[in-house]
């Protein structure tokens, strides 16, 4: 038995992990080891990714890349690759992933079963739009290749599927070409959602990238950074010098030890007195920089991966992150008294997240992603008066028809998860009966 936790580190349980190393003993493991529970890298936040007291399938030794056609982008590889390793190593062949989340120190089988989504909804969708096929082993002892010809209803349930419907062995995706590591980017301080609004309706036609970063704490007298960005092209690029050399300096960088958060303060850092002037700080210096500029599409889209142990900064109780999507037409107003309310009560988010959804609609019965907006928020776990805000920020979610992003959820009520996820009665028909979680028990069980 070892303790595990997740990303947001509010539970610290034991668990019986079995570590899944060779693909074509999956069967057996879960067959000897179950009911269980596939666990990839520990990125979601809340207790999805956790069975206290049960199994845990331990996914990261499923980590082969099986074949690449070079040609065509197709990449087929075990579950328990990480993104970053497949960004690392095919982004110098000219191809990518199409769509990555805020980190990519999280597995394929992850992705797929949260059906994560990133900057780029509105152009390129959620991960799932671009899953060929995977191989799914059912604690039945069956294992089978899944894909939307000869099993459309199984492909729907399990993109998205919080891991429920079995477990994901291997999958074939499809990448896209890009010219460069290299990203165009304009950064842009806006006052007020209607602003915010219509630089996100501006930039869809042609920025591929939109993401903006919104102070919390400023209640009526909102305010932001958004930042738009497109891939350059290899021509581009290549008749930049300086890029040439900030390439290899950045090579040589990310061979390096990362910066690091050594331990677990006995306080929360992000508090009442540090988060207004790091509110103040951060605008006033993304402000500096507004404009056009040029970076690498790592620190761009996942800011926080070169800060190891990030997460222990919110002290030894941990910290929720609560995200949700809402509406388009009701967006703006729920978003203010959204922000009303997290002024009032002064409890803060070090990281907030305001972005827009496209109208492509997901493939997953449970995907997240809808056409919307989504605000994206963290919050030290401070006990009864942090759910009592939830808990408000909830009521305006379900008075709007919003969902919550169970990926990142660890509290969230049944009777708003059944009424955010109209699917969720015939996802159950396609239940492994062997998998278990404690976010399948507390909603669906």
């Amino acid at each position: 038995m070892k303790h595990v936790s997740a990303w947001g580190r509010l539970s610290r349980d034991l668990h019986d992990v079995q570590v899944l190393s060779n693909r074509n003993s999956v069967p057996t493991v879960l067959a000897s080891h179950s009911p269980g529970l596939a666990y990839g890298n520990g990125r979601s936040y809340g207790d999805v990714c956790l069975n206290p007291g049960g199994v845990l399938w331990q996914t990261s030794g499923l980590n082969k890349f099986i074949s690449f056609d070079e040609a065509t982008g197709r990449l087929v590889c075990e579950a328990g690759v990480l993104l970053r390793d497949i960004q690392r190593l095919l982004m110098p062949r000219g191809w990518m992933l199409p769509v990555t989340p805020g980190t990519q120190l999280i597995t394929v089988g992850g992705a797929i079963a949260n059906d994560v989504h990133g900057k780029n909804h509105h152009a390129a969708g959620s991960f799932g739009d671009h899953l060929l096929s995977l191989l799914l082993a059912r604690t039945t002892g069956e294992v089978q290749q899944v894909n939307a010809s000869n099993s459309p209803e199984l492909m729907r349930a399990t993109i998205g599927g919080l891991g429920l419907t079995g477990v994901i062995v291997a999958a074939e995706l499809q990448l896209r070409r890009v010219g460069s590591p290299w990203m165009r980017t304009e950064t842009i301080p806006y006052q007020g959602l209607t602003e915010f609004f219509a630089l996100a309706d501006a930039s869809e036609t042609d920025w591929e990238h939109t993401v903006s970063w919104i102070d919390c704490l400023a209640g009526p007298n909102v305010r932001g950074i958004f930042i738009r960005a497109n891939h350059m092209d290899a021509g581009e690029a290549d008749n930049m010098p300086s890029l040439r050399e900030a390439l290899a300096s950045y090579n040589r960088k990310i061979r390096r030890k990362p910066l690091s958060i050594p331990f677990v303060p006995p306080l929360s850092l992000v508090n009442g007195l540090s988060l207004k002037p790091f509110n103040v700080a951060y605008y006033q210096l993304q402000k500096r920089k507004q404009g056009l500029g040029v970076t690498h599409f790592e620190p761009f889209s996942y800011p926080l991966d070169n800060v190891q142990h990030w997460n222990r900064m919110y002290g030894p109780s941990g910290f929720y992150q609560y995200q949700c999507v809402l509406p388009r037409d009701l967006g703006q107003d729920a978003i203010q008294a959204m922000l009303n309310v997290i002024a009032e009560t002064r409890e803060g988010s070090f990281l907030a997240v305001l972005k827009t959804f496209g109208d492509k609609p997901s493939k997953g019965m449970l995907s997240f992603a809808r056409h919307g907006v989504t605000l994206a928020l963290d919050f030290p776990n401070r006990g009864a008066r942090t759910l009592e805000l939830l808990n408000r920020l909830d009521a305006i979610v379900c008075q709007t028809n919003g969902r919550l992003y169970m990926a990142k959820d660890a509290r969230m009520s049944r009777a708003l998860f059944q009424a955010a996820y109209p699917n969720w009665a015939e996802f159950l028909m396609h239940r492994d009966p062997g998998i278990s979680s404690a976010m399948s028990r507390r909603l669906m069980e």
